[in-house]
Parts: C-alpha cells; sequence; structure tokens
C-alpha cells in the first residue's frame, strides 16, 4: 500500500476537500486498526520530518473527532524528536486529545519550552496546579487559570504573579497580550485591564504586549479606544513597532475615539484597517404606483421577501388605500419573518394600519436590534417611525449604553468591531431621530388651590 505515503508526502492528504484527504479519512473511520490507519502511525517515524509533522496532523484531526488511543501513543514517542515542529505538533495531539492526568504527568519528563507550553495551555483549568513550574509561560498559564476562577480579593496578588513573568513568558507565548485580555474579559474588570495596560506600554521590555492587550481590549470595550488610543499614540510616536501600530490601527476604527483624539491622530498618523465593503443599493428603478402595482402582481400573495420593499408600498400608499392582496403581501412581508425585508415593512404597515398595530409592531422590532446581520434594517426602521417608536427607547437605549462589544462572526475581530461600531451609529442615529419626532407630553394642569 503506497497511496497513503504519497498522499501524506506531497502533501494532498492535509490538503482541505482532497480526494486523497477524503480517502484516508473514510478508510480510517471506516476500519480504525486496518492498513490504512496502521500506516499512518507508522509514518509518525518516517525519515522526513515534513512527513511526520503531516502526518501528526492528519492524526490530530481525527483523534478530535473520536477517541483514538493509538494516535496518542504515537504523539506521545514524538515528544523528543529531533525536529521541533513535530514535537511541537505531537503535543499539541498530546495535550489537546489525551487524558489530563497522563498529559499533566508527563510534564514532568519534558524539557523543551515550548512543548512544555503547549501541554500546560492544553490543560485549561488543570494548569492552575503549576504555579511552581520552573518555566516562566507555564507558570504564566498556571496563574491565568487560577485568576479565571478566583475570588476579587485575590485579584491584586494574582496580577502581580502574572506581571512577574510577563516579559519572559512571551519568549514562548506568541499571544500572551490576547489570552490575558479575554480572562480579564470573562471577569469584567475593564478598568483594570487600562491600568495593565498602561503598566506594560511603560517599559520597553514588555511594550508590544501591552500593545497586544490594548488590542484585544478594543476588541472587548467600547471605551477602550477612547480611553487607550492617547497612550497607543504617544508610544508609537516614540519608538514605532508593528504591534503598537496594529493595536493603533485597531483603536482608530472607533469614530468616539476619532472625534475624542482628531488632532493627535493628525500628529501620529496611523495605517487604518481595511474596512468591510458594504454592499450599495441600486438606484437605476424608481417606483411610481403604477410600476408598482404591477410589480407585486407578478408576486405570490405569500410573498415573504421583497428587495426595495419599502419604495415599492410607498408609492402605492403615496396613491391612496393598498388593495386587498396588495394589503395581504405587506402583511405577510411584515408578520411572516425576520429579516431585512421586515424590518423595512414594519413601518409602511404601520401606515397601512394605523396606531393600533404598534404594540405588535414594536414586539417585531426591538428583539433584532442587537443582531449584527440585520439589526442596522430593524433600527432604520424604528427610524423611519419617529416619535410612534417611542415605547421602543429602551431597547435602543440599552444597545447604546452597553459597555461592552455585541457578540457578531465575521472574518476577523477587527471586522466585528466595525460591526459593533455600525450598529452603535444606527442606535445613536435611531435614538435621535425617536425623539426629534417625539410628540412632547401635555402641560400639567395647574393644581387645584
Amino acid at each position: 500500500m503506497t497511496w497513503p505515503d504519497e498522499a501524506v508526502a506531497d502533501g494532498t492528504a492535509t490538503t482541505p476537500a482532497h480526494p486523497s484527504r477524503i480517502a484516508l479519512f473514510e478508510a480510517i473511520h471506516a476500519d480504525p486498526t486496518g492498513p490504512v490507519a496502521t500506516r499512518l502511525l507508522q509514518l509518525t517515524r518516517a525519515d522526513t520530518p515534513f512527513v511526520r509533522r503531516e502526518a501528526l496532523d492528519l492524526l490530530h484531526s481525527m483523534a478530535r473527532e473520536r477517541p483514538w488511543p493509538e494516535a496518542i501513543n504515537a504523539a506521545v514517542a514524538c515528544l523528543s524528536d529531533p525536529d521541533e515542529e513535530v514535537r511541537h505538533r505531537a503535543a499539541c495531539l498530546f495535550g489537546y486529545c489525551g487524558q489530563p492526568g497522563l498529559v499533566l504527568a508527563a510534564l514532568g519528563e519534558v524539557a523543551d519550552p515550548v512543548v512544555r507550553t503547549i501541554l500546560a495551555r492544553a490543560l485549561g483549568p488543570t494548569a492552575a496546579r503549576l504555579t511552581d513550574d520552573p518555566f516562566a509561560s507555564v507558570r504564566f498559564l498556571a496563574h491565568l487559570e487560577t485568576l479565571r476562577a478566583a475570588p476579587p480579593t485575590r485579584w491584586r496578588s494574582l496580577d502581580a504573579a502574572l506581571l512577574n513573568d510577563v516579559r519572559e513568558a512571551a519568549h514562548h507565548l506568541g499571544d500572551i497580550g490576547r489570552i490575558w485580555g479575554q480572562v480579564l474579559y470573562g471577569l469584567r474588570r475593564e478598568h483594570d485591564t487600562y491600568a495593565l495596560v498602561a503598566r506594560l506600554l511603560a517599559t520597553p521590555a514588555t511594550r508590544d504586549i501591552g500593545a497586544d492587550l490594548a488590542r484585544e481590549a478594543c476588541h472587548d470595550w467600547r471605551a477602550a479606544p477612547i480611553r487607550l488610543l492617547p497612550t497607543l499614540a504617544r508610544y508609537h510616536g516614540q519608538s514605532p513597532t508593528p504591534a503598537l501600530g496594529t493595536a493603533l490601527a485597531t483603536a482608530s476604527i472607533s469614530e468616539a475615539a476619532k472625534r475624542t483624539h482628531r488632532a493627535l491622530l493628525t500628529e501620529v498618523p496611523c495605517t487604518p484597517s481595511s474596512p468591510r465593503a458594504r454592499p450599495i443599493p441600486s438606484t437605476t428603478t424608481a417606483y411610481d404606483s403604477a410600476s408598482a402595482a404591477a410589480l407585486l402582481a407578478a408576486k405570490p400573495v405569500g410573498i415573504v421577501r421583497l428587495v426595495r420593499a419599502s419604495e415599492i408600498f410607498e408609492a402605492l400608499l403615496d396613491a391612496g388605500p393598498l388593495t386587498f392582496r396588495q394589503a395581504a403581501q405587506l402583511y405577510n412581508l411584515t408578520f411572516r419573518r425576520p429579516g431585512r425585508s421586515q424590518a423595512e415593512c414594519v413601518p409602511l404597515w404601520l401606515r397601512h394600519a394605523g396606531p393600533s398595530a404598534l404594540p405588535r409592531l414594536l414586539a417585531l422590532m426591538t428583539p433584532h436590534l442587537a443582531d449584527y446581520a440585520v439589526g442596522e434594517y430593524y433600527l432604520t426602521g424604528l427610524a423611519r417611525m419617529g416619535g410612534h417608536a417611542c415605547h421602543a427607547l429602551p431597547a435602543v437605549t440599552a444597545l447604546i449604553n452597553r459597555p461592552t462589544r455585541i457578540p457578531v462572526n465575521d472574518s476577523t475581530r477587527d471586522a466585528e468591531m466595525r460591526l459593533d461600531e455600525s450598529l452603535l451609529t444606527a442606535a445613536l442615529s435611531t435614538r435621535r431621530a425617536i425623539l426629534a419626532d417625539a410628540v412632547p407630553p401635555p402641560p400639567a394642569p395647574p393644581s387645584a388651590r
């Protein structure tokens, strides 16, 4: 059997969706003790380091899907491999797929600091036992896991322990600022994060770590760019580094930070991260009542999505009442399915049905304001409703006042931050529109004398 050797050696076995990879996975899933599985395990002892690395990557992918003790044993045998990358990949496989007790026991026999660090990181909460480890990176991870579950009374002492090890730990932990920031965010220690950033930035040896922690804070906390941008700009102007430049570019995504520190940014220019391309709505067609009616006549009554629905129905409502069929179409667009069409059609249904429909319509709108995919459409819909949407103000204000970023899912953390910034901008605009159109309460009657 030579095809597994060839697939691993030429890299096709680790290429996503490649037929060789699919065939390898299918053969091993069908028979984990068969010849293909046996050969892959043997390849972890191949003469060529590249083949050993590829074999361990494949074993890791498979061991994540289902328990495979033979793969774990093969990884343990590779922890002392002469090739550094082989050792590191073996540590990842053993650490993340092996039993925590076995990983913890193996740590005592491992001398490679990077391997020890990978194993300790894979242990998760169990790593809290390793605060006396000889390597600073392992101690840092241990104190970080301890901090994650510690009461506030222990925070200061753990902060001191982390600061004591951070400089040396960074040699073996490349993303130390990010993982530190994640723990601080989980504990909701916003202002402590800013203080730690300032302390790390003040020392040249830890400045890049402070920049990475600052960037993580900007991704997590809405106020972080305003608070941290001046400090980042000052140190970047004195001794620029890639980490400081990246953190400064992330902080500059915030419109509030740019407004607050406009003069500072002109003195210390940064390279902003590329914004996400936003679709430009088509304006090639303008609807009048006749063209709008003709378009709707060709659509089913049960329609639930319609591009440019607001323009189509506004043309009809400007000309007069909707027909029964058109009203049924608007009803289905408004009430049948959440999404952009619903957000655009709610103000139109209010216009058609009158204020009596308002409570039901607002109940449709407010649950979706923080939805990063369609929240801006719902906020725009509320803005178009003006003063009629005043009862939605608490939901809009809650969106504005939250201290943390809205959880979103996009290609990068900077892109996710931009989505939150866009929602925040839309929420502020919506609140202004509602308040500007709100009917003031009648004056109180004079008190009886």
